[in-house]
């Protein structure tokens, strides 16, 4: 008899084969949007000359570069082997890794900071035990996810999606609900503390991401996220009906500084926790 796998599996499944092969397009569309957190995620976890710290979902490792930056001791790691190669490319000491397992002892950071990579492991409260496991006591660790509450931006291309007709595949990743929490300010601050942080506390950041049509839409025709996966999974009248109305939307955020011309400001808003270990 063939044992289904469980949702958790099915789910980290499906994000192991969403971002696989896709550093490249990550790169030049959404590395750009969460590069916006960096510098608060990096205050918020004390980063600073001589910090042992450890990225952990380095993507293309623009969170690693920026603590190297500011004099930190760095490593990473990312479950993309094509995310880890690009930023070993930018000389970040970066290897493949799975939360919730991490090959490094207990307490050998000072910091560890995750950058957009809590939404997407099936077990969050298992990965958080593993940062706090290899933290010090004392270190701390900072997080970014999205939250429930969400800004205009974010909604574009679901919007575009929903007015052209699409129909989302069954295979989108789908969080074991056992698994999930509450995707506020309280809800994630909880979490760390369950996960046994103290001193937990979190927040909204809230920003306007400068795109361009074509570098926006090229990020859900790259397969990019899964927002991606809904794009390409359609058949071409759909695409193409999706298409026009993404084009009509996007009327709505058009920079106004760029006289349109192509550039949009996007609304977006996410969390940032930090607690300590």
């Amino acid at each position: 008899m063939t044992i289904s796998p469980s949702a958790t599996e099915a789910f980290d499944a499906a994000e192991r084969a969403m971002w696989d092969g896709r550093a490249e397009a990550y790169g030049r569309s959404f590395a750009r949007l969460c590069a916006y957190p960096v510098e608060a995620l990096l205050d918020a976890a004390r980063v600073g000359a001589g910090t042992r710290v450890l990225d952990v979902g380095t993507g293309t490792g623009t969170a690693a570069v920026a603590a190297r930056e500011r004099g930190a001791l760095v490593r990473a790691v990312d479950a993309d082997p094509g995310m880890v190669a690009a930023a070993v490319r930018r000389g970040i000491a970066a290897e493949v890794a799975v939360l919730p397992e991490l090959p490094f002892p207990d307490g050998a950071f000072d910091a560890v900071v995750g950058n957009f990579v809590l939404n997407h492991v099936g077990r969050p409260r298992a990965a958080l035990a593993e940062l706090r496991r290899v933290l010090r006591p004392g270190g701390r660790v900072a997080l970014t996810t999205w939250g429930a509450r969400r800004g205009a931006g974010q909604e574009l291309l679901g919007r575009a999606c929903t007015a052209g007709g699409a129909v989302p595949p069954a295979y989108l990743p789908r969080l074991d609900p056992a698994e999930d929490f509450a995707r506020t300010p309280d809800g994630l601050a909880g979490l760390l503390r369950e996960a046994g942080f103290a001193d937990a506390d979190a927040g909204e950041l809230a920003w306007d991401h400068r795109t361009t049509v074509e570098e926006w839409w090229g990020a859900a025709a790259d397969g990019l996220a899964t927002i991606g996966l809904v794009v390409t999974s359609q058949d071409a009248g759909t695409v193409v009906r999706i298409r026009h109305e993404y084009e009509r939307l996007c009327a709505e955020f058009a920079a106004p500084e760029t006289n349109g011309e192509g550039h949009l400001a996007l609304p977006h808003v996410s969390l940032l926790a930090a607690a300590t270990a």
